[in-house]
């Protein structure tokens, strides 16, 4: 079960390897992701400073919370991950062409996880390549 999935991302990147972290959200925030609140849609990973940062991922405020005054949807979130990892991802996205891009937000146990990958953007012919294959493999299935 995911509580947000980026489905666009799969469509126009391909993943050369696959992460999790954890993800700092407030209490609010973790109602409001289990509620199904948050929006991966156009939301990226970038470095400052030694860490991993979330961008531009929409966490709406929690239904039953009060209003609430300075809070920003689309803030920055800090993910949790083992420093050598994280000093890995560093070098191999300073290669040209590679970003780090945000999957789905899911439960494990208590905590809420976030599914990364390290990608390389497609091309259109690329894109059109794959949306052949699926309806290939499809239409085998179909046909067993």
């Amino acid at each position: 079960m995911n509580f947000a999935e980026n489905k666009k991302a799969r469509y126009s990147y391909e993943t050369l390897e696959s992460f999790e972290g954890g993800i700092v959200l407030t209490g609010q925030e973790t109602k409001a992701v289990r509620e199904g609140g948050a929006n991966l849609l156009g939301s990226y990973l970038g470095f400052e400073k030694g860490a991993l940062w979330l961008r531009h991922a929409s966490i709406r405020p929690y239904s039953k919370a009060g209003k609430l005054k300075d809070y920003q949807p689309d803030h920055d979130r800090k993910i949790l991950m083992h420093k050598q990892e994280l000093e890995r991802l560093f070098g191999k996205i300073q290669q040209k062409g590679l970003t780090l891009v945000p999957f789905s937000l899911y439960p494990h146990g208590r905590q809420i996880k976030l599914s990364f990958g390290l990608c390389r953007g497609k091309t259109t012919h690329d894109k059109r390549a794959s949306l052949r294959q699926r309806d290939i493999e499809r239409d085998m299935r179909f046909d067993m």
